[in-house]
C-alpha cells in the first residue's frame, strides 16, 4: 500500500513535493494513510462513490474528476490495465511537477514501471509491502498522450470506458439474465449496480415500466450508461448500491451484483446486494438475480426472501428469482 512506501521515499529517497499548490491524488484506497501529503494541500480524485465519500468523511477535499493543473500528482494503480494508462496520462497533462506513481505487483505495476522507463527518465523505485512506488518529472504530458482514454462507443453500440465493468462488451452472465427476464417487471424497477446500463436497457422495453433506476457507484460507468440508456424513464443515481434508498417500495429488483473490489472473489458484497435487494422492495416484490455459479448466495437469499428458485443458468453462470421479501420484527 502507498502508505508503506510513500513515507520512504519523502524520508532520504528523493522524492520532495513543490513548495506549494494542490497536490491531486487519483484513486486512493478509502482506508489508506497519506500523512506524506500535506492534508491542506491534497485533492482525491476519486469516481467509486463509497471511497469518495469515505475521503470526504475524513476531511479532504474530494472529487470526481479533474481538468485543472496541479503542483503535483500522485497515482494509485487501479486493477484494469487500460484505465491505469488512462489516469496516468491524466496526471502527466495536468501536473506542472513531479507525478507519483503508486501500485501492488498484482495491480501490474511492473509492467507499468517497464513501460515508462522505455519512455521517460524514472526516479526510484520505492520497494516494499509487495509493491512498488517510482516518480518521473513533469511536464510530460505529451510522452504519454497515446495512454488517454475516456468513454467510446464499442463495435456492439454501447458506450464504455477503461476500468468500467465489462468494457469491451456485453457481460455474458447480464446477457444471460436478460433473456430470462419475464414480460412484465412492475412499474417501478431498480438495476442494482448498473454498470454501463445493458439490463437497465432490456428492462425499459418490458410492457408496463414506467421507471427504472440505474444504481452505480462508478460515476464513469454511470455517465456511460447516461449515453445507452437515453428513454426519459430511467433515472441515474451515483450511489452505494448496497445503502441507496429510493424513497418508495420497489415493485423489481434485477441485478448481477459485484463480487470483488481487488482480485480475490469477496461472496459478501454480493450478500450485501441481496440484503439491500430485500429492503428495496415492496412486499410482494421480485428480485431477479444472476451469479458466478462458485458463489455462496443461496443462504442469504432464503434469510431474505421467502420465495427462492434457480431458474436457469449454465456451466458458469446461476440465475435465481425470489419474491416476498421478510421483514424483520423491530
Amino acid at each position: 500500500m502507498i502508505d508503506s512506501r510513500l513515507p520512504l521515499a519523502l524520508d532520504g529517497g528523493g522524492l520532495e513535493w513543490p513548495a506549494e499548490g494542490r497536490i491531486a491524488v487519483f484513486g486512493p484506497s478509502a482506508d489508506v494513510d497519506l500523512d506524506g501529503i500535506p492534508k491542506d494541500r491534497a485533492e482525491i480524485i476519486h469516481d467509486f462513490y463509497p471511497a469518495h465519500a469515505a475521503w470526504a468523511a475524513r476531511g479532504y477535499q474530494v472529487s470526481v474528476d479533474s481538468s485543472e493543473l496541479c503542483a503535483a500528482a500522485v497515482v494509485c494503480l487501479p486493477r484494469a490495465k487500460h484505465e491505469a494508462r488512462a489516469l496516468i496520462a491524466q496526471a502527466c497533462a495536468l501536473s506542472e511537477g513531479v507525478v507519483v506513481i503508486d501500485g501492488q505487483k498484482t495491480d501490474g505495476i511492473e509492467g507499468i514501471l517497464k513501460a515508462m522507463r522505455a519512455r521517460v527518465s524514472v526516479h526510484g523505485p520505492v520497494t516494499k509491502a509487495h509493491g512498488k512506488l517510482f516518480w518521473i518529472d513533469a511536464p510530460l504530458a505529451d510522452n504519454f498522450a497515446d495512454w488517454a482514454a475516456g468513454p467510446e462507443l464499442t463495435e456492439g453500440g454501447f458506450w464504455t470506458a477503461p476500468g468500467v465493468f465489462s468494457a469491451d462488451g456485453v457481460d455474458l452472465a447480464s446477457a444471460l439474465l436478460a433473456d430470462a427476464l419475464p414480460e412484465k417487471l412492475g412499474k417501478h424497477v431498480c438495476d442494482l449496480g448498473a454498470g454501463w446500463g445493458f439490463l437497465s436497457a432490456h428492462a425499459l422495453t418490458r410492457e408496463g415500466v414506467e421507471a427504472v433506476h440505474l444504481v452505480e457507484a462508478g460515476h464513469t460507468a454511470l455517465e456511460c450508461a447516461r449515453r445507452n440508456v437515453t428513454d426519459p424513464r430511467a433515472h441515474f443515481h451515483w450511489a452505494d448500491g448496497t445503502t441507496w434508498e429510493p424513497g418508495h417500495k420497489l415493485d423489481t429488483v434485477v441485478m448481477n451484483p459485484p463480487f470483488h473490489v481487488g482480485r480475490a472473489a469477496e461472496p459478501q458484497i454480493g450478500q450485501a446486494f441481496v440484503a439491500s435487494a430485500a429492503r428495496l422492495l415492496s412486499p410482494a416484490g421480485h428480485l431477479w438475480m444472476v451469479a458466478n455459479r462458485h458463489l455462496p448466495y443461496e443462504a442469504e437469499l432464503k434469510t431474505r426472501f421467502i420465495q427462492v428458485e434457480e431458474i436457469g443458468g449454465d456451466g458458469r453462470f446461476k440465475l435465481f428469482h425470489a419474491s416476498r421479501p421478510i421483514r424483520k420484527k423491530r
